[in-house]
């Protein structure tokens, strides 16, 4: 931390222990100076709740608790703000929210991401003055939103293209790894991730590494291959549209 010019505030510091890691004794203290820290079962960094399992149930309560209240207070004004200002706000207030670090979120159940869902759902009501039993995919469509599943995987598609063209954060190039087929195939060619084996624990299994390939090598070749990230952007979003929203 002192290399990186950082500080470490130990009124702050939470010690987080995974129970899926058994080399980890779980009774461990670490000494911090004068404090003595014990361990928890959720820690805060970077503004995300990690928990003890991986399944983010504190940090998605916590985001759509703050969603929820900004667009109370959104709702107050509506009568008096356009509906392009309407849209301006919750983009600005409630979407940055939703999709602030969502590529954590990669793998997680349908019923877990659901309270997000229910505040994207809300915030297009909202923009368009509808109320809350209008069906909300012409309401998306019209706003170019993604729902949240497909937000999430948009954002772990990116990075992944960004760490095949060398362009991602160092650390992402140790969790995927490109496939080597055994012989010379065809399929070499194809910019496909190798899948690892699934083991340990459930909460393991829904971690990047397992569920980012998947969804990598689902994609149409055309897309794996772009040429470039402006490219892959463009026919990913057009692909996420079609399967999202216009298949619904």
């Amino acid at each position: 931390m002192k290399e990186n010019h950082l500080k470490l505030n130990l009124a702050k510091s939470e010690l987080l222990v995974i129970p899926a890691c058994p080399s980890i004794n779980h009774n461990l203290t670490v000494q911090l100076g004068s404090l003595t820290l014990m361990p928890t079962s959720t820690a805060r960094n970077l503004g995300v709740i990690l928990d003890d399992c991986l399944t983010f149930t504190d940090h998605i309560s916590a985001t759509a608790r703050s969603c929820r209240f900004i667009l109370y207070n959104i709702k107050k004004i509506r009568p008096y703000i356009t509906k392009q200002a309407t849209q301006i706000l919750v983009q600005a207030l409630v979407i940055s929210k939703l999709d602030y670090c969502n590529s954590l979120l990669s793998g997680l159940p349908a019923s877990s991401i659901k309270p997000l869902e229910m505040i994207q759902k809300a915030a297009a009501r909202l923009v368009f003055n509808q109320s809350k039993r209008t069906h909300v995919t012409p309401l998306f469509i019209s706003l170019h939103w993604f729902p949240v599943a497909a937000r999430i995987k948009f954002k772990a598609l990116m990075l992944t293209y960004k760490t095949f063209s060398g362009t991602a954060p160092s650390y992402l190039n140790s969790l995927l790894k490109a496939y080597v087929p055994s012989r010379n195939l065809r399929s070499i060619s194809d910019q496909r991730l190798a899948v690892p084996t699934q083991r340990g624990a459930r909460s393991l299994s829904r971690t990047f590494t397992l569920t980012v390939p998947q969804w990598w090598n689902a994609l149409p070749i055309s897309i794996r291959t772009a040429e470039s990230l402006t490219i892959f952007k463009k026919q990913l979003k057009t692909h996420l549209f079609h399967e999202h929203l216009t298949n619904s």
